[in-house]
């Protein structure tokens, strides 16, 4: 962050900084140069400059000397002698001082290379590596070994071929040109201060308001414990395919949990849910003869791909427009396979799929229904089965955690059922829940399935604990729409544009590629807010945005700030709001006269706003909650496996000392009659 505003200062004294991007100067400063590893695309580019060219071959010809100066006394020559270490190029690097030295002429070999001028480069490195190696014993052996440049030559064409490196250029060129070029940041969150995280810089630490971990499961303690426990008794890898030696117990048990969370009698893991849409979707089409695909028109890359693969005909409907996909079905006889694609929350607007409505038309034309449930399993019903589940939420919740299939519910009414472990379950992995038979032909007819390395027990026996622990506890979903409604609502009042939608997506319009990446980038160096810019192609030209996401684990001060925070960069960079869209007659939903409120689809009544139980929310020093119950079932689960959870002796479990109880101990919480069945 720092340096990126550094940057900033001299903007208006530096031509080329002057008139670069903020966002090109942020990439050209993060990333190493791929021809000169040691310095980044801008120190490069610097080299260039009649100013800063010379400035920084004196500064480094400076480190590097001034490193040799001190290797040279005698006190640093005794210093490997006195610790037994003779001198040697694998010893170069346990030596501090050597350590940088090395650093040090490797970059000004680089920085001289860079200056394309071979007779005054080949002098500075010649005098960079002469400098540095003296007196330092570490590097009179280490200089030979690591003389040679580690930049990139990029391939000469062919004489009258094809120019491949030509052609990538000029293709990043043209990402660049319109704004859709990916800038990805170093962001690493930390298990133990979620939602913070750090960047590149261990020290730099920001908040992450754009992951897709939507409950924090990614650092749930009872899921840590059961990924430790699996590791230390199967190892990493899962050892090849499902075919082939990666067919394990963990695989098994996930899937009848993925099976029993949906209802449904079977399922099957796929090493993402991208893969298993694809590989699902691609593999009924090419085997349905005559199969016709409806796909709503925001449907999900994975989806699209999959349709396409499969050769068959695909017909798309207006998104949500029930009346447009009536029309299009009834151009087909009903004895043609058909399947109506679609997804319950789209996840870059936040709105809902009919999913009733589509079930009754399915059954009129004869035709099967494909739910995408990604961005809803974990997030919507009494044991977080999505929304097809919170439809029916009180026959659900009554029915318990029984696997049973209950007649006439919308999630039965549904044929095949696609969800992620990767998001509010915060692991890795995809899957399809649906007949014993759809599953096996799955199984035994999709390549991206079958020719896959199985994910690692580990990963499977934490996304199983998981789903088992949210199967248990409905707070962390109730937390999370209680906080989603407090940021909406300050959005809001500030007039900021956010998307309506009744889910817990909160998409704020700004309607410019360059300034959705700015807000993005001053966010972060201002106000160490991380949420990422959304732009062509995931969503229209014209359309781009800053997606929201707020966790359970968000406490209400934060959300306090990431407010201020965004109305004070609307304001600097002068981004339309609410009114001004209004005044514009309405975008994207944003500013539209007379539109409905938007009712979400968690009630005050589930939520507990009504009858008092609603969870408390986190203030700034307090701790998220962990329900004990959960965390007992969740660890009985794996007794077969793993063996039954022995507490440690010391220090005290992190899952009592250091966390509130959401529910009394489990021996006074539960029943005497149901302990007795236990």
């Amino acid at each position: 962050m720092d340096k990126l505003s550094n940057l900033a200062k001299f903007k208006a004294t530096c031509p080329f900084l002057g008139r670069t991007k903020t966002s090109t100067l942020r990439t050209l400063c993060t990333s190493a140069s791929p021809r000169f590893p040691t310095v980044s695309k801008l120190t490069e580019k610097a080299t260039k400059c009649p100013v800063m060219g010379p400035a920084l071959h004196i500064r480094s010809s400076q480190m590097v000397a001034g490193y040799a100066s001190l290797a040279g006394s005698a006190e640093f020559a005794k210093i490997p002698e006195h610790q037994g270490i003779k001198p040697s190029a694998a010893d170069a690097q346990k030596c501090p001082h050597a350590s940088k030295a090395l650093a040090a002429a490797r970059m000004a070999e680089d920085l001289a290379q860079a200056k394309k001028a071979p007779k005054s480069a080949k002098a500075a490195a010649s005098t960079a590596a002469k400098a540095a190696a003296a007196g330092c014993p570490f590097h009179a052996s280490a200089s030979a070994s690591t003389s040679a440049s580690t930049s990139e030559v990029k391939k000469a064409p062919t004489p009258g071929g094809f120019d491949y490196e030509k052609f990538y250029t000029e293709e990043l060129e043209k990402k660049h040109q319109d704004a859709s070029y990916r800038y990805f940041n170093n962001i690493n969150r930390l298990a133990n201060k979620f939602p913070i995280a750090h960047t590149g810089n261990v020290k730099d630490e920001v908040e992450v308001w754009c992951a897709n971990d939507y409950l924090g499961m990614g650092n749930n303690p009872v899921v840590l414990e059961t990924m430790h426990r699996t590791l230390d008794t199967y190892g990493h890898g899962a050892g090849g395919t499902r075919n082939i030696a990666g067919n394990t117990g963990m695989h098994l048990a996930l899937e009848e949990e993925l099976a029993s969370l949906h209802r449904k009698p079977a399922a099957l893991v796929f090493s993402s849910c991208y893969v298993a849409n694809d590989a699902t979707l691609a593999t009924l089409g090419t085997k349905l003869p005559g199969c016709v695909y409806f796909s709503d028109t925001m449907n999900h890359a994975s989806m699209i791909q999959g349709m396409r693969h499969s050769t068959a005909k695909r017909v798309i409907f207006k998104h949500n427009d029930l009346q447009d996909l009536e029309m299009k079905l009834a151009q087909y006889p009903k004895e043609t396979p058909k399947i109506i694609a679609f997804e319950s929350v789209y996840s870059m607007c936040g709105s809902i799929g009919p999913i009733k409505e589509i079930c009754d038309l399915a059954e009129q034309y004869g035709a099967l229904t494909f739910l995408d449930e990604v961005h809803a399993v974990g997030l919507y019903g009494p044991r977080g089965a999505g929304v097809a589940e919170h439809l029916d939420y009180d026959i659900h919740k009554r029915a318990g955690q029984s696997p049973d299939p209950i007649k006439g519910t919308i999630m039965d009414r549904i044929d095949i059922i696609t969800g992620t472990l990767g998001k509010a379950y915060g692991a890795v992995g995809g899957y399809i829940a649906g007949s014993t038979d759809f599953v096996d032909m799955i199984r035994s007819y999709a390549s991206g399935f079958i020719f896959t390395t199985s994910l690692p027990p580990a990963n499977m026996a934490g996304a199983r604990a998981s789903i088992a622990y949210q199967k248990e506890y409905n707070g962390d979903r109730q937390l999370k729409q209680i906080n989603v409604r407090d940021l909406k609502s300050r959005f809001e009042a500030l007039d900021i544009p956010v998307i309506p939608g009744p889910s817990h997506i909160v998409p704020v319009l700004v309607g410019d590629p360059t300034l959705t990446r700015l807000a993005s980038d001053t966010l972060l160096a201002k106000h160490n807010v991380y949420v990422q810019a959304i732009n062509y192609p995931t969503v229209a030209r014209g359309e781009e945005r800053l997606r929201f996401t707020v966790t359970p684990g968000h406490n209400v001060e934060q959300i306090a700030r990431l407010s201020r925070a965004v109305d004070q960069t609307f304001t600097e960079l002068g981004i339309k709001r609410t009114s001004d869209w209004a005044k514009l007659g309405g975008h994207c939903g944003v500013g539209v006269a007379d539109a409905e409120p938007v009712v979400p689809v968690w009630s005050d009544e589930q939520l507990g706003l009504l009858d008092g139980t609603a969870p408390a929310v986190l203030h700034p020093g307090s701790k998220r909650v962990v329900d004990q119950r959960a965390v007992r079932v969740t660890r009985e689960k794996f007794n077969d496996l793993l063996g039954p959870y022995v507490e440690p002796v010391a220090p005290a479990d992190a899952l009592k000392a250091d966390l509130p109880l959401a529910a009394p101990p489990l021996a006074t919480s539960i029943p005497a009659t149901a302990t007795a069945a236990a």
